[in-house]
């Protein structure tokens, strides 16, 4: 899962990120309103946490134009503000949570599992496709109730479709969500042959349901088997 952290202060930023890589999301920053809104509406993220006082603008205006451009992100306001004014302008803007400054970093991890749950898991806990389990708060999978020994690139590419069955990806924007913004800059993308053929191959041997399908000359689309066969 890829996450933003959006914040001028490069002493928490740093503190934040490091937290959050030790939780093993991938983790882009930006320090300042600008580097933000360019980021936002270049690259997808599964969470944004967002600083309301940046230097060269408010994050709330960032919230606007994301609710004007349509795009759903899951958006956690971290600010010093902790004012009832802000946290409902926040969340009317479309912000999903918001934690005041201090906090600590167990409950930032807290809120962003909750915040996931809540928009990206349906509130439950697990994610159930077919006869697969994803358990995000233990990097576990079980097909059939059996567990799956998955390398991490492994597990964080199946997460990633899971959340997105049927629907097209491109290659580029899974190395993006997976690796990170700077892969684009790769001259290719073979590095994601080798783990998925290695994804497909444990699916298929523990018997999932579940197939990640090539689809040729655009990317990968996760499908549930037994429908594809029908």
């Amino acid at each position: 899962m890829k996450i933003l952290v959006i914040e001028d202060n490069t002493d928490l930023r740093e503190v934040i990120v490091r937290s959050l890589e030790k939780e093993r999301y991938v983790v882009e920053t930006a320090p300042d309103y600008a580097t933000a809104r360019t980021k936002v509406f270049i690259y997808e993220y599964d969470c944004i946490l967002l600083d309301i006082m940046l230097p060269d603008g408010n994050g709330l205006n960032l919230l606007r134009e994301l609710a004007e451009r349509g795009k759903r992100n899951n958006v956690i306001i971290i600010s010093a503000k902790d004012s009832i004014e802000d946290k409902v302008n926040g969340l009317e803007l479309g912000a999903d949570d918001y934690l005041a400054k201090p906090f600590h970093l167990a409950e930032l991890h807290a809120r962003i599992r909750s915040v996931m749950r809540r928009n990206a898991q349906g509130g439950e806990r697990n994610i159930q496709l077919g006869n697969v389990t994803i358990h995000p708060d233990t990097f576990g999978v079980d097909v059939d109730g059996k567990p799956l020994d998955l390398g991490r690139k492994e597990y964080d590419i199946l997460h990633y479709f899971v959340n997105r069955p049927n629907r097209l990806i491109e290659k580029q924007t899974l190395a993006e969500a997976v690796w990170g913004d700077n892969i684009d800059q790769a001259d290719n993308f073979d590095f994601i042959y080798a783990q998925m053929k290695n994804l497909r191959k444990r699916l298929k041997t523990a018997g999932a349901d579940i197939e990640i399908k090539t689809v040729y000359g655009f990317g990968y689309k996760l499908i549930i088997s037994r429908q594809a066969e029908e």
